[in-house]
């Protein structure tokens, strides 16, 4: 399968960020589909039929003779294990908190399923228990559905609460690698750079080949740069 696009290939991470994103020669479709999932200008579905049909994906210039970038899943190069390889990001991203929930079996799916039902997608997901029986349960939206699901959460009767928070201007930075799978050190290793970089972490989340944070929206530059940087993105090996 090829895709010819206005972009001539796959980068570490968004070119706009940082001067030193380069681009992939190839990268795996199980890395490439966190990475479209997480804010690479890339559609999902697509790596979804190629690593379903084991079918290369070629991703290129339309208007540029340039090499562009295989998705596959055969073997690897270097280039494809290292520890981490790509930063995403998404800068449209909203929080909602609800405070002072009961804490009872059923929480979640009373909060989340009038959001479900209507369409809004919850992403991160953070429950914080008390001493005194009740939680705080925060979760992240897109920026556009951040109204729609605060009132919805307040329209709703079933879960009884103390007030809800939003929270706007956020932005989602993750990295992404096959190499972290089962590795140890690389959480420590992003938080130190982003610490060092005097940028706050407001939420973390992680799957086997991925570190989400959420940070403020301002700070994305900082954080990508130090962290591209940090985990020496812009060599091949």
């Amino acid at each position: 399968m090829e895709i010819y696009t206005d972009v001539d290939g796959i980068y570490t991470t968004d070119p706009r960020l940082t001067d030193k994103a380069r681009k992939l020669s190839e990268i795996g479709f199980d890395e490439m589909l966190e990475m479209a999932v997480l804010g690479a200008k890339m559609n999902p579905r697509s790596i979804e039929l190629g690593a379903v049909y084991d079918m290369p994906v070629y991703v290129a210039s339309s208007f540029s003779s340039e090499p562009g970038t295989l998705i596959h899943g055969g073997e690897q190069t270097m280039e494809v294990r290292k520890a981490v390889t790509g930063i995403a990001v998404d800068s449209n991203v909203a929080k909602i908190t609800v405070r002072g929930v009961v804490d009872r079996p059923g929480v979640a799916a009373g909060l989340l399923k009038p959001l479900a039902d209507e369409g809004v997608s919850v992403d991160v997901i953070v429950q914080n228990t008390s001493s005194d029986g009740t939680t705080d349960f925060t979760f992240t939206v897109g920026q556009a559905s951040v109204v729609k699901a605060a009132q919805l959460i307040e329209d709703q009767s079933v879960i009884e609460y103390a007030e809800v928070i939003t929270g706007s201007n956020l932005a989602k930075v993750s990295i992404v690698g096959t190499g972290m799978e089962n590795a140890p050190g690389y959480a420590a290793r992003m938080f130190s750079t982003l610490s060092e970089a005097k940028v706050n972490i407001d939420m973390i989340t992680t799957s086997e080949i991925r570190i989400t944070t959420i940070i403020d929206r301002e700070q994305v530059q900082k954080a990508v740069q130090s962290l591209h940087d940090a985990f020496e993105l812009e060599k091949s090996q």
